[in-house]
């Protein structure tokens, strides 16, 4: 079985649960070290056997010396065969020598759970045998050679971060029109419907409620919006009920592929110049990648820009293939709010062939290799030209600055 991913640590509040019928309990971690017969916490992180290997399970073992004194079992898992999304449950077990055992019942679906373990140790390996039952479904349990974890390498190993950063100096590390908003559970539904008509893209994989969201009690809501609406609808975001983070996060803008330039000649009063713009960034494609332009535009709920081009294939003239290339860009401040700078995004091109010929037509189908698509994609200079043609800067990788 694969290892089984570590979870964030707002489960931490869960796995110590009074009753087994309780989502979240708090309790308090100490990574202090232990004395010799004393009392300590200890984790595994596996337990083969389980729905095929794709539950994520946690065991809490509270130990007096070698004796284990209580255990917690936290078990994540696919509600359904083939289905991303997830229910969970967490139990308290009841320790009679080498017998773990104990009933709950899932949270999401509540159905009934029995846990029934047998826990040998060798040397520095335990081994865990018998049967979890979850409604009507027994998985048998067989795993050997399992390793435990201090409570302070476990703590190690959580992660915490959501992506979000609620007020970035610039947009150099996040992409201004890419948001995130973090929310409870018992929220989401709410925060979602409100979402509907909204100028918004939600992400489709962010609404699947993973294990490190349950057992946080949160979810994390990625969308992309005009960057021009950003920063107002963060803050209207941050005032909704059960919101507890809002900010930016990682998007499309690719600083390799990114200009810095002066804002003072593409504003008309306080807004950008889009029109104009778009129409020089289609002027500087068409001339690069000897091509026509057929059309520019803004995306009204995301302010993605589409350029759309063509040109004759030169792969076989004879024919009078038509290459269709597809150019995306984004525009937006350098930073949140007011700026004198404002960046140009331009993505790789994207390009299909066509016989768009009159007459009969040659049916074409595109299966090139890795490395033809790469040759496909190259921009032929358009970032150099765009940077001249703005007087702009490129992103300095190595030095993380403007050059």
């Amino acid at each position: 079985m694969r290892a089984l991913s570590f979870c964030s640590i707002g489960f931490l509040a869960a796995l110590l649960a009074v009753s087994p019928d309780v989502a979240s309990a708090q309790m308090k971690l100490s990574p202090k070290a232990t004395a010799p017969g004393g009392t300590e916490t200890r984790y595994f992180t596996s337990i083969d056997g389980l729905m095929d290997g794709n539950a994520d399970v946690i065991l809490k073992e509270t130990r007096q010396g070698k004796t284990v004194t209580s255990a917690v079992l936290d078990v994540c898992y696919p509600a359904a065969k083939n289905s991303d999304r997830k229910d969970r449950f967490v139990v308290n077990l009841t320790v009679a020598g080498q017998l773990l055992s104990g009933t709950t019942q899932s949270l999401g679906d509540k159905a009934p759970v029995t846990v029934k373990l047998t826990r040998k140790q060798t040397n520095d390996t335990f081994e865990f045998r018998g049967q979890i039952s979850i409604g009507g479904n027994v998985t048998e349990v067989a795993s050997p050679d399992n390793s435990d974890l201090s409570e302070k390498e476990f703590l190690d190993n959580q992660t915490s971060d959501d992506g979000i950063t609620p007020q970035p100096k610039d947009f150099t590390e996040v992409s201004p029109e890419a948001i995130a908003v973090k929310v409870k559970l018992e929220a989401a539904t709410d925060f979602l419907k409100s979402l509907k008509g909204q100028d918004v893209e939600v992400t489709l994989a962010s609404l699947s409620v993973g294990c490190d969201a349950l057992r946080a009690g949160e979810q994390t809501i990625n969308m992309s919006v005009d960057p021009e609406r950003a920063s107002a609808l963060i803050a209207k975001f941050k005032a909704m009920p059960g919101v507890t983070a809002a900010g930016w996060t990682a998007g499309m803008m690719e600083m390799d592929r990114t200009i810095r330039f002066s804002a003072a000649d593409w504003r008309d009063g306080d807004k950008i110049s889009r029109d104009r713009l778009a129409g020089t960034v289609a002027n500087v494609l068409a001339r690069t990648l000897a091509a026509k332009t057929v059309s520019q535009s803004f995306n009204p709920v995301t302010g993605k820009l589409k350029v759309l081009l063509k040109r004759p294939n030169q792969d076989f003239p004879a024919l009078e293939l038509t290459d269709t290339i597809e150019v995306a860009g984004l525009v937006s401040t350098d930073k949140p709010g007011s700026s004198d700078r404002l960046l140009l995004w331009v993505g790789s091109p994207a390009i299909t062939t066509a016989d768009e010929s009159t007459g009969a037509k040659l049916n074409l189908s595109d299966e090139a290799s890795a490395d033809e698509e790469g040759d496909q994609t190259d921009d032929n200079g358009a970032i150099e030209a765009l940077a001249k043609e703005l007087k702009g800067q490129r992103w300095d990788a190595d030095k993380s600055v403007w050059k």
